[in-house]
């Protein structure tokens, strides 16, 4: 059984997790999300794709969920001294992968390429690919600033301005790459992780040709929502301010044209889900995931689902 994870952020990265664990090298893979990448320090920086690598790598700060375990500021620090920019923390062992990123893209290699080659580094054994190599740029419009990046609205001014919409720059000129196509063509069941649909999953389904390959396939998606609230993140406030529930029937409406099995929180299950899933199939499942043993028992309840769905 092949498996194609589609993630971005911390929740993403934890299921991903949880797969990676269960399946081998040639039978799973994840292809992240890259709307969220940005220049720092003249650095390229790829938040969700080093939140994804992290994670599998065992080496994520088990706080914060992003970063890595043990980190030192020294480099912050000293630029806080010099009066530079700190509002987006950047450890020391975090800020010689971005050097190292940075160095071979200069030199010419696809971000893909230079992915594959950071993941080997960090001894992963399962691909994670980004879901382009053209720059792709997430940005948020927001009534109090207009429209501004998405690492700004994230990290600089913590999700607090009202959001009003959401734009990817670049998208219609970005492909997704023979890698990440490949991976999907040949996957058995594609899995949406639970990530923000409108930050996380939103610009890689909307690359040419991505909704046309999952309306083919076997989808399954993992609500983000959990008992009215985000697990992580703003995304609760995101479907407040633009008019949605908090509920994951909200997730429901973005992916039905081309979702098959949506997995949802007991306290989340009602007729109201049940009967206006259009012959998605709804499971009820603890779908909270803040350690190893809850990420592998999801994805190991998921394989099942699709050895039944086989038979």
């Amino acid at each position: 059984m092949k498996i194609t994870a589609l993630a971005g952020g911390v929740g993403g990265a934890k299921l991903a997790h949880g797969f990676s664990k269960l399946l081998d090298s040639n039978e799973f893979n994840v292809i992240v999300n890259t709307g969220d990448d940005f220049e720092h320090f003249g650095l390229y920086i790829s938040p969700d794709m080093d939140t994804v690598c992290y994670t599998l790598a065992e080496l994520s700060n088990s706080k914060t969920g992003w970063g890595r375990e043990n980190e030192s500021f020294n480099v912050l620090e000293t630029i806080k001294e010099l009066g530079g920019p700190e509002w987006f923390i950047l450890g020391d062992k975090d800020i010689a992968y971005h050097l190292e990123r940075t160095r071979k893209i200069k030199m010419g290699y696809s971000l893909t390429r230079t992915s594959l080659e950071l993941e080997r580094a960090l001894g992963l054994k399962h691909k994670i690919f980004p879901m382009c190599d053209e720059k792709v740029s997430t940005f948020v419009d927001t009534v109090e600033l207009g429209e501004i990046p998405f690492q700004e609205y994230f990290v600089k001014h913590k999700c607090q301005p009202i959001v009003s919409g959401f734009r990817f720059n670049g998208i219609g000129s970005a492909r997704i790459t023979e890698e990440a196509k490949n991976s999907l063509e040949q996957a058995d069941i594609v899995v949406i992780c639970p990530s923000n649909p409108f930050v996380s999953i939103s610009p890689i389904i909307s690359l040419e040709g991505v909704r046309e390959i999952l309306k083919q396939k076997y989808v399954i998606a993992v609500s983000p929502i959990i008992g009215g609230a985000a697990v992580k993140g703003p995304l609760a406030k995101m479907l407040n301010e633009l008019g949605w529930d908090i509920h994951p029937r909200s997730i429901l409406r973005m992916y039905q044209d081309f979702l098959n099995c949506f997995y949802i929180a007991p306290e989340d299950f009602d007729e109201d889900i049940k009967n206006n899933a259009s012959g998605i199939i709804v499971k009820e499942e603890n779908i909270f995931l803040p350690n190893i043993n809850s990420r592998k028992k999801l994805a190991f309840n998921i394989i099942n689902h699709m050895k039944e769905i086989q038979h």
